[in-house]
């Protein structure tokens, strides 16, 4: 049953977990250090683990570690050991340095183009269930990197409150028993899931401890061992015979090679002095949001009533999409990120917008053949000194692949649904294939993850959310809100509509519109189609640098939790 959206200053003050602690500083023009802390997670113990390394003195690297490896116990519907994610890192320096960690899933070496093909035709559930669905994982490798290249406290102090969650357990909520239910008929088809996330073949009870004791040693093999306690030894031998063993192509091999890739952030520049800092490919979603922002500003957005503003983001994203299936690991081909953030090209795409009409998707020309060749987390954390980091990790559909390797308690991912099968071919998102993301050995499939920063003189905000292909559309909308001076409770909570190019309609959560404006809308030639539920789960923090005052949100559509720690 979907949980309406509470709009009142009351009931906002309820759901949103805002916690903002502000820092006077007269006289000081700009503040060189937050001087505060602040974590937002989809998870109020991961929140609790991630404040709690904060404050023994570990820095936002420590707490990210932590913090992920807590959502990897606490949340197996949206990410964990057996699947991977995006990390985009702050260094505090003058000027910051920004890094992005690419922790996505790798193709196993013996997958092939045709893998999910029978009689030339892609076979939907072979790429979603079980393990021929689970590329090789990443994230258990980015915590061993964040920790040693990054962080102040051992791996062993961040990843020991997951391991004591895995062990003694977490209690079963509403959010857990609904994202279990979609999925219930997997979990019941994999003796191992069905007997560590059901009980006795069912949901769980409200309140049930659902515990993890085979997930607890893998995470301490990890800590004691680091990478070669996942991707070698006892546990790496026993992932690759589980996987085989039910029909699954791993290889030792495949273990051996997995590493995480440092790439430099997509970096695109903004007006007043702002610059986006987001996902770059294997990540779509970075290109989207900039190429999307990149034309509000040259349609003049902000002097746009709500109708007109809604049909120019619409009209922005259809194109934004268009261009989506460009794109694809560039470690395996090339991508032309330069060509579509180049400002002719951008002016050429706004000045085919129409203000008063829509474009049918039909009507646009093919992507240009460039001569260059809802079921995730997200958290967002900054420590004291202006170290942030903002992650969004995944195993793709709710528990992934619905498969756990016996003895390992790792759940894995069905992150190989997210290559295209076959050209044309749609995923579970409902994107279409193209050539640059098909499957390869060793590739990373294309993502719409796109953990983001926009910074400038005066502030730094953090934004991203779950959510598959709606996720820029999200970042974007809550980027809007912040580029017109809201506070960061608005962020997170706005009402949400989405347009990803194909199915050419406005997907739209209940509110989004006023019935005046949903009518304007069709007159301009829009379809609109309402969700059933809503969607997305926003971590966003907001540091303003002129008075020290910072801010951390959570979601209200989620069960998450955000706080600020002032200064010592």
């Amino acid at each position: 049953m979907r949980r309406p959206l509470l709009s009142s200053a009351r009931a906002l003050h309820r759901t949103l977990a805002v916690c903002t602690a502000a820092l006077l500083l007269a006289g000081l023009a700009e503040a060189r250090e937050p001087g505060q802390a602040a974590i937002a997670t989809a998870h109020p113990l991961a929140t609790a683990v991630g404040r709690d390394i904060l404050l023994k003195g570990g820095n936002a690297f420590d707490a990210a570690v932590a913090a992920s490896a807590a959502l990897a116990v606490v949340e197996p519907y949206g990410s964990g050991m057996g699947g991977g994610g995006f990390f985009l890192l702050r260094q505090a320096a003058e000027p910051a340095a920004y890094r992005f960690l690419d922790a996505r899933e790798r193709a196993p070496l013996a997958a092939t183009a045709d893998l999910y093909l029978r009689d030339g035709k892609p076979v939907r559930a072979l790429s979603l269930n079980g393990p021929l669905a689970a590329a090789i994982p990443g994230l258990p490798a980015a915590w061993v990197e964040l920790a040693q290249d990054h962080g102040r406290l051992p791996l062993a102090t961040s990843l020991a409150p997951a391991i004591g969650l895995a062990r003694e357990g977490f209690e079963v909520d509403a959010v857990y028993r609904e994202r279990a239910g979609w999925r219930l008929s997997a979990l019941r088809d994999d003796p191992e899931s069905a007997r560590l996330f059901l009980l006795d073949g069912e949901l769980p009870p409200l309140g049930h401890r659902l515990r993890q004791p085979e997930l607890a040693r893998t995470l301490e093999r990890l800590a004691r061992e680091g990478r070669d306690g996942f991707y070698a030894g006892e546990v790496g031998t026993r992932l690759v015979e589980g996987v085989r063993a039910a029909g699954g192509i791993w290889s030792a091999e495949d273990l051996a090679q997995y590493r995480t890739v440092t790439r430099e952030p997509l970096r695109f520049p903004l007006s007043e002095g702002r610059e986006l800092i987001s996902a770059p490919p294997p990540s779509a979603g970075g290109v989207a949001i900039a190429q999307s922002l990149g034309l509000l500003e040259r349609l003049d957005w902000q002097a746009a009533d709500p109708v007109r503003r809604a049909h120019l983001v619409v009209e922005s994203l259809r194109r934004a999409y268009r261009d989506r299936s460009l794109l694809g690991d560039p470690d395996h081909v090339e991508v032309p990120v330069g060509a579509l953030l180049d400002a002719r090209y951008l002016d050429r795409l706004a000045a085919g917008i129409d203000p008063r009409k829509a474009t049918p998707s039909s009507a646009l020309p093919p992507a240009p053949a460039w001569h260059e060749g809802d079921h995730t987390t997200h958290f967002a954390v900054m420590d004291a000194e202006g170290n942030a980091v903002a992650a969004t990790l995944s195993l793709n559909l709710m528990f992934g692949a619905a498969f756990t390797v016996p003895g390992t308690g790792v759940l894995l991912n069905d992150e190989m649904d997210d290559f295209a099968a076959a050209l044309g071919a749609r995923n579970a998102y409902q994107l279409s294939g193209a050539e640059p993301n098909l499957i390869a050995p060793g590739k990373r499939p294309l993502s719409s993850m796109a953990p983001t920063f926009i910074e400038g003189p005066d502030d730094l905000a953090s934004f991203g959310t779950p959510g598959g292909s709606r996720i820029p559309s999200m970042v974007l909308l809550s980027a809007l809100a912040y580029l017109e001076g809201e506070p960061a409770a608005t962020w997170a909570a706005r009402r949400r509509y989405h347009h990803q190019y194909l199915p050419d309609v406005i997907e739209y959560e209940d509110g989004a519109f006023t019935p005046e404006q949903h009518r304007a809308l069709e007159a301009m030639g829009h379809g609109l189609e309402p969700m059933r539920r809503a969607y997305g789960n926003q971590q966003v923090i907001h540091w303003d640098k002129r008075t020290g005052e910072v801010e951390a949100a959570s979601d209200p559509r989620g069960i998450g939790e955000a706080v600020v720690i002032p200064g010592r």
